[in-house]
């Protein structure tokens, strides 16, 4: 059974499939590796053990009868703690919500558990999802997989940290800024962006209702994809004979290249090479209008949080971390008409960007300009922590300002992404490119 801890989620799935594999044997082994681990604390807010060995039962008699819900059904995963979580502690990351014991699942984790998914535990992550580093003094923080002395990256960091080392085949985070494929890219996994609106919010903690979105953190594309159909409750999009032959992506400059640091740039330049023996066609492309969109970051972004949480941050500021309270109240600085007048140049971006990028199947990047930062120089100098963290989400929130989906791919560095920005709402064709520059950077 432990060669199975390794596996990816699709592979447990079939096992059980074939019968090779009991769902609550499973369930045990995975909880057999959490409890002896030395990070389990560290990684797992709290662990659902009676929730997971009832679904994990189900599995199996399912199983056993030949009525299984889906590909995936007897399979555990770990979901980041902002997702509701019927009976058990929801507090995302934060003392502001210490004891806060949700009524219903989130919708996606209800879309999970009917296809058959087993929930394990609820991971950790930085504080109320605002910080691209995944550090959080006011809980636990997980480090990388590859530096031990290092965030794992924010803020779905205890997900991340949860596949990496072992503790879970899948999670599932959120990506409000790059949340979502910061950790997977230093953890050297694969992470998906959605478009907005595609995965229910309901029943998450929120940071942006404008522009939060759900995704998952995984060892594969395929497991990605079929996560992704299970929590939106679609049927499982059909991967098979993807190719990059003829293929052609737009190579992003200007801001996504500067100040890169040299291993992520050394690791984004070797793959594009690999993308181009594959048979894809890669072109450099400037989009004036990313630019435009990053500086809108500040009146947009700040001005919704603090909107969304000044009373409940104002009531107790002394509870949170002192970085985190300073980005919320910089929402303080901006107006309704800025914010209003914001918007607007948004959706100018928007339309540039659509019409620059119509003509390739995806736009290039590298996921982080810089490696996984050093938890102790972050915890001692605040202007560090800002720098790094600002870099770290610059060139991943792009997708999140233009609404478009994004996939970030392990480029073959330890701690090195590559990012593939898909248009909006084609999340499947984005899926289905990543299936295929996968298998290229092997």
């Amino acid at each position: 059974m432990q060669d199975w801890l390794s596996k990816s989620a699709c592979d447990l799935g079939r096992a059980i499939g074939a019968g090779d594999v009991d769902p609550v044997n499973l369930a045990h082994a995975f909880f057999d590796r959490i409890e002896g681990h030395d990070l389990k604390d560290k990684v797992y807010a709290r662990l659902t053990k009676d929730r997971a060995m009832a679904e994990a039962r189900a599995a199996s008699q399912r199983a056993k009868s030949g009525q299984r819900l889906s590909v995936l059904d007897g399979v555990p995963i770990s979901w980041k703690d902002l997702f509701d979580t019927a009976g058990d502690g929801t507090e995302a990351g934060s003392k502001l919500l210490a004891g806060r014991v949700p009524e219903a699942d989130a919708v996606v984790l209800q879309n999970a558990t009917s296809a058959g998914l087993v929930c394990l535990g609820k991971t950790h992550m930085s504080e109320l999802a605002f910080s691209g580093l995944g550090y959080n003094p006011s809980t636990q923080t997980p480090p990388c997989v590859n530096d031990a002395s290092a965030v794992s990256g924010g803020s779905s960091s205890g997900a991340a940290a949860s596949v990496a080392f072992g503790l879970a085949p899948a999670a599932i985070g959120s990506d409000t800024g790059g949340s979502v494929r910061i950790p997977a890219a230093w953890n050297d996994l694969v992470g998906m962006k959605t478009t907005h609106g595609q995965l229910s919010l309901e029943g998450c903690v929120p940071l942006s209702l404008k522009f939060d979105t759900v995704g998952p953190l995984t060892r594969t594309v395929e497991d990605a994809a079929v996560l992704i159909a299970l929590m939106q409750g679609v049927p499982v999009p059909d991967l098979r004979g993807a190719s990059l032959k003829g293929r052609r992506f737009a190579a992003l400059q200007t801001s996504v290249l500067e100040d890169t640091r040299d291993a992520p740039l050394a690791a984004y330049e070797t793959a594009i090479a690999r993308l181009e023996a594959a048979g894809a066609i890669v072109e450099p492309l400037e989009v004036p209008a990313v630019a435009d969109a990053l500086a809108l970051a500040g009146p947009l972004l700040p001005g919704e949080v603090y909107g969304l949480w000044r009373d409940v941050i104002e009531a107790q500021p002394e509870a949170m971390y002192v970085e985190i309270l300073e980005r919320f109240r910089l929402g303080k600085e901006f107006s309704a008409p800025d914010y209003s007048a914001a918007w607007a140049q948004l959706d100018a971006a928007r339309a540039a960007w659509d019409a620059a990028t119509v003509a390739y199947d995806g736009v290039l990047a590298p996921t982080a300009p810089i490696l996984p930062p050093n938890l102790k120089r972050l915890n001692a100098d605040g202007v560090y922590y800002k720098t790094e963290n600002l870099l770290a989400l610059r060139n991943t929130r792009i997708g999140n300002l233009l609404g478009i989906c994004a996939l970030t791919l392990p480029a073959g560095v330890p701690s090195c992404g590559l990012m593939i920005f898909g248009a909006r709402d084609r999340d499947t064709a984005l899926l289905r490119m990543g299936v295929a520059a996968e298998a290229a950077l092997i």
